[in-house]
């Protein structure tokens, strides 16, 4: 139990999960699920108590059993206590003050990743002001490699998303030529399937890459598939580059996704096995609000949920790991304010976790939101250090009907603030004439460099 008194008002908490749940800054999710804060005095007070909380404790408390729990047993099993020695002292609040200070550098952080539970990691989260998570998150840099190294200082990944309503094999290649020419696809060609049809999924392999070896594009291709399909694929003999999974914080959420743990490794083994890249094989997906739409929630927050979700993630090293962040719905983050939130917390968390975080920087067309919102976040990310993000033509997904990025976007946060693609990529642009001595796609260049691209 945790008491706090704030302005003469007694607050009482009866636990961790409740605790964290009550100094979560306001989202919708939380309130569908009846674990919100029902006043900013009541939020103020949890905050204080967590302030004060031992990050001691969450080694000794688990906010979902670890007998009845997967995910739980993963994150204690895990966890090691040489890396969590130097911070081992701390309270919540005084964690919060070391990572603001210049002791946490680059360096230290990655050291620590290690030794830090989701939960510590969430937690510390909602101590912070936006500011505060941008200018931690700047410093931690997360670099994977598979064809082309994503994560470096001053770069930024695209993940090229060309998807159809009907997986037409002219509509997708038409798209990636598109976003080529704007210098997007360097983190991935990431295809979403309309379907979850295998004979589909193989075609789209081998048309993204077709391309990709025909025109010797330094990049990877992936299709969004279950990862059943996926291992189906392998066996099929399909180009698999990376294996793609949607994942949650919980595994009753992940039951929901058709998944656990050992399938997992199983899929994660099948793809190493291909030796077409590099050992970090695996692109997750996540997103706040998934364990309560699946009915897994164990009556946690959202957000200490999405953030168990990145232990998963972790313990598969991925090249890839993003938050889609406002595509669930209104019902979990209602509007721009709160998916802008959401959005700096999941890439604060996951980098802390030592994850390699890209963000789906998006909304669906009922939330209240716009794309003036969906612009301040992505510069924001951007200035956070986020390793990539989302290009869609348009910024509108005629398959998944939502709003993200758009291959535009990419060139203005690249040109605003001075990014430039991954190494291998930029190479490959700058042997096509495509971009300058900075980085930047030339303005005078278009298609004509690749109007020879169409399968």
């Amino acid at each position: 139990m945790f008491v706090t008194t704030l302005s003469g008002q007694r607050f009482v908490f009866d636990d961790l999960k409740t605790l964290l749940a009550r100094a979560t800054p306001a989202r919708s999710g939380d309130e569908l699920a009846g674990v919100a804060a029902t006043s900013h005095a009541e939020r103020v007070a949890a905050r204080w108590a967590l302030a004060g909380t031992p990050l001691r404790l969450f080694l000794d408390v688990a906010v979902i059993p670890y007998e009845a729990d997967e995910v739980t047993r993963l994150i204690f099993d895990s966890h090691c206590p040489e890396a969590f020695a130097p911070v081992s002292h701390l309270t919540v609040g005084g964690f919060r003050d070391w990572l603001l200070s210049e002791a946490a550098t680059d360096d230290a952080l990655a050291a620590l990743g290690p030794g830090l539970t989701p939960e510590m990691v969430a937690a510390v989260s909602k101590l912070m002001r936006n500011q505060d998570l941008i200018a931690v998150a700047s410093r931690r840099r997360v670099v994977t490699r598979f064809r082309t190294t994503v994560g470096q200082a001053g770069r930024l990944a695209i993940r090229l998303q060309p998807n159809s309503p009907t997986d037409d094999p002219r509509e997708v290649a038409a798209a990636i030529i598109d976003g080529l020419t704007y210098g997007c696809g360097d983190a991935v060609i990431g295809v979403n399937p309309a379907g979850d049809s295998l004979a589909a999924s193989i075609d789209l392999l081998r048309l993204i890459d077709d391309l990709r070896l025909r025109h010797a594009i330094p990049t990877q291709s992936c299709v969004l598939s279950h990862v059943t399909t996926t291992l189906a694929a392998v066996e099929h003999g399909a180009p698999v580059d990376l294996l793609f999974q949607s994942i949650a914080g919980t595994e009753a959420a992940n039951r929901g996704f058709g998944i656990d743990l050992a399938l997992l490794a199983e899929a994660r083994a099948a793809t190493l096995s291909l030796k077409r890249g590099g050992d970090q094989v695996c692109y997750f997906e996540t997103g706040q609000g998934s364990a309560l739409s699946a009915g897994g929630h164990h009556g946690v927050d959202q957000q200490t949920l999405e953030t168990r979700a990145y232990a998963v993630a972790r313990a598969f090293d991925p090249f890839l790991v993003n938050t889609v962040v406002g595509f669930i719905g209104p019902e979990y983050l209602y509007d721009g304010k709160q998916i802008t939130r959401a959005g700096l917390e999941d890439h604060f968390c996951g980098k802390l976790l030592g994850l390699p975080m890209g963000v789906d920087v998006c909304h669906t067309n009922h939330a209240e939101a716009d794309q003036d919102d969906m612009d301040v976040l992505l510069t924001l990310l951007a200035v956070a250090g986020v390793n990539f993000v989302m290009g869609v033509p348009g910024a509108d997904d005629v398959m998944l009907n939502y709003q993200s990025t758009s291959f535009h976007d990419a060139l203005y946060v690249r040109k605003v603030l001075g990014l430039r693609p991954a190494p291998e990529f930029e190479a490959w642009l700058a042997s096509l004439g495509m971009v300058g001595e900075d980085g930047l796609v030339l303005p005078h260049v278009g298609g004509a460099a690749l109007l020879d691209f169409a399968p």
